[in-house]
């Protein structure tokens, strides 16, 4: 058994798409397109029609889905931390001050209120994409 994908619910593929290869250097993998009674009944959701991208970044791949039909729900503020589920993904980065720029250009919104630093060296702050999901940006020593 092995982990196949992250699925991330998205307001516009493409605009998210550009987010993750932009800002994160995420390369494109494929599309898929469904929609009719087996994805009804999969995703559990009347009327569904689906249209998701494949992007992978060091042999983990996020789905980011777009639900033309019947729309998605909820906004753009990121998520508390303690609501039960996934609450962010996390990427170790080398330079966390110069992908900053990076973000912001790509459509995404640094949270300089959450930028830690503990005695050992270990920067960490959030960014959230375009939809307000939280990523966490960590920069380790060395």
């Amino acid at each position: 058994m092995r982990i196949s994908h992250i699925g991330l619910c998205v307001s516009e593929r493409g605009r998210s798409r550009r987010f993750y290869e932009t800002a994160f250097g995420f390369r494109h993998l494929r599309d898929l397109d469904v929609e009719g009674e087996s994805a009804s009944t999969l995703l559990r959701l009347d009327g569904v029609v689906l249209r998701a991208v494949y992007l992978e970044r060091d042999g983990v791949t996020i789905e980011l889905l777009e639900y033309p039909s019947p729309g998605h729900t909820g906004d753009v503020a990121p998520r508390v931390m303690n609501r039960l589920g996934l609450t962010h993904l996390s990427l170790s980065v080398e330079d966390l001050d110069a992908l900053l720029p990076a973000v912001v250009e790509a459509g995404g919104r640094v949270l300089e209120e959450t930028r830690v630093e503990n005695d050992s060296g270990v920067r960490a702050l959030f960014v959230v994409d375009p939809d307000g999901t939280p990523i966490e940006l960590v920069q380790r020593p060395g």
